[in-house]
Formats: structure tokens, C-alpha cells, sequence
């Protein structure tokens, strides 16, 4: 099932989005926290890259798992980084053979070892080029990412908004938002992609904060924190259960206020920590 055909319907949808543990850890650990998120009724499920386009033999078959085992439609990141186009290729028929339908593309993060990387000696270079591609390879739905306050690289908000549209006219179906944590952006967001002419479904990403380890994701991101999470973040920053706690709270209260006003959907950034999503879910009223 293409994930598109969700959009079509009233009902907010719910997805989750899962990484493969490190390459010495077993599959086995994830598999099991699955029975639990499919418990959960989520409508799909994406698993991620590592940097680089490290694990993607991993998330080829993960994702399989998750879509021909436990019977929930499953999305597979892929990226520019690390690839050539015969590998690429060599990618998209594998997930056609396992009956994968549904790919988030992404320009994707350098290697970890890399912090000069050199996009342009790659097959593609933008997301939207990779986009493009896939396209003519075959019919999968193509969801993209969407950067509220802009992708860090790009110099100007102008800039970025441009970029967008690429990937969306290159044939995105949805697209899913990168972290925040103000509601108030999201539905900006909307207000500019309607100016811009972008009419697919736009779904917000909720990253719940877990540890203090937030601030470096946002450094890297671009991403803003609101004056109300660092009086948080500080005032629980030598209790982690209780900043555990208090960001479970704050997600949940975003899901909720963002579902209020119109969201399609929310796409959860679990970090595979079955129990929070749980408790995420319980506080957005979205399960018991």
C-alpha cells in the first residue's frame, strides 16, 4: 500500500520511525520492541540510514520485516550520500522484490569521518535529483523531508523554500518536517508551502527530548528551542528520569495541540524507546 492513499482519508494518521541498532548489536532486540509499537496501531513505520549510507543493508531488511511479518506498511529512508547510481538501482529493486512500496529520499548526512564531505562527487547531489530518479525507475510513493526554519546549509530562507519546491515538482507525495518544538512554525509552514504552491500533505515530525543530548541535535539542525524547553531543560538538567518525564509531557502536549489544528498526521521519532512512546501516546490521547 502506498502511504499517500492514507492522506486521502479524514482519519490524523500515526506513524513511527525506528533505526537499526549498531552493527554488533543483534536484530533480534529491535524485532522484539516491534511486537510492542505494532500493539500500538501505528499506520507505518520508517526506518532510517546511518550517516553516510552506513546499515542500508539493514534497513532493507527491517523494513521488510516489519511490512511481510508483522503486517504494517513500512517506509525505507534512502539517501544520496555513498551511493552510486548502480547502487541505487541495485537498492530500489531490492525493495520492490521484498513488496516495499513507500521511500523517504534524502540528500543524507555525511560520514561520520567526513566532516568536509564532498556532496558533488556523488550519482546525485540533492534530494530532488535522487527524486527525479527514482521516479523513473519505478511507481513507489516519495515522501521528502521538510526543514520548518530552513536546512542549516542554506543561506537564506528564500533559498531553502526554493529547494523544497524542487523536490516536491520532482514528485514527492507528502512530506514529513525535520525536528521543532513550536507548534506556531508548523502552521506557518503551511501558510508559506500554500504561497509556494505546494499542495501535498505536510507531516509534522515530533522528536521527543529523552537527555540533555537535544542541544546538539538542534546545533546541527538549526533548529530553535523555545524559552519554555530550556527553563525545562535546566531545571530537571541533573534529574534524567524527570527530564525524561517532563519531555514525554511536552510531545504528547504537541501532537495534540498540532492534531487540534489540522495536522494530517504526526510522524513520531521513537529513538526505538517503546515504553516513552507509549507514554507519548497515552498524554497526545491518542492510546490508552
Amino acid at each position: 500500500m502506498k502511504i499517500s492513499e492514507l492522506y486521502q482519508g479524514k482519519r490524523p494518521t500515526l506513524a513511527f520511525e525506528i533505526f537499526p541498532p549498531k552493527p554488533e548489536v543483534t536484530l533480534e532486540s529491535l524485532f522484539e520492541s516491534l511486537e510492542g509499537f505494532k500493539k500500538l496501531q501505528p499506520d507505518y513505520i520508517s526506518v532510517t540510514y546511518g550517516a553516510g549510507g552506513s546499515q542500508r543493508g539493514r534497513t532493507v531488511e527491517i523494513a521488510s520485516r516489519i511490512k511481510n511479518q508483522y503486517g504494517i506498511e513500512a517506509m525505507s529512508h534512502l539517501t544520496c550520500v555513498g551511493h552510486s547510481v548502480e547502487e541505487i538501482d541495485e537498492l530500489l529493486a531490492r525493495l520492490k522484490q521484498e513488496n516495499i512500496q513507500n521511500i523517504l529520499a534524502l540528500r543524507g548526512d555525511p560520514p561520520v569521518d567526513q566532516p568536509d564531505f564532498d556532496y558533488s562527487n556523488g550519482a546525485f547531489k540533492y534530494a530532488n535529483e535522487l527524486i527525479s530518479h527514482i521516479k523513473k525507475k519505478d511507481d513507489f510513493c516519495i515522501a521528502a523531508a521538510a526543514y520548518l526554519e530552513g536546512h542549516v546549509d542554506s543561506k537564506r530562507l528564500k533559498e531553502d523554500r526554493a529547494r523544497l519546491k524542487d523536490k516536491v515538482d520532482a514528485g514527492v507525495d507528502f512530506l514529513i518536517t525535520q525536528l521543532f518544538f513550536d507548534t506556531r512554525l508548523y502552521f506557518d509552514f503551511l501558510d508559506r508551502c500554500e504561497s509556494l504552491g505546494i499542495k501535498c500533505p505536510v507531516i509534522p515530525g515530533i522528536m521527543p527530548i529523552f537527555s540533555l543530548r537535544i542541544k546538539n541535535m538542534t546545533a546541527k539542525s538549526g533548529c530553535s528551542i523555545p524559552a519554555k524547553l530550556v527553563l525545562m531543560m535546566d531545571k530537571y538538567q541533573d534529574n534524567p528520569e524527570d527530564l525524561r518525564k517532563a519531555g514525554e509531557e511536552y510531545a504528547g502536549q504537541m501532537i495534540r495541540e498540532l492534531l487540534d489544528g489540522g495536522a494530517p498526521g504526526v510522524h513520531l521519532y521513537t529513538m526505538n524507546r517503546l515504553s516513552s512512546t507509549q507514554e507519548i501516546l497515552k498524554i497526545a490521547g491518542l492510546r490508552d
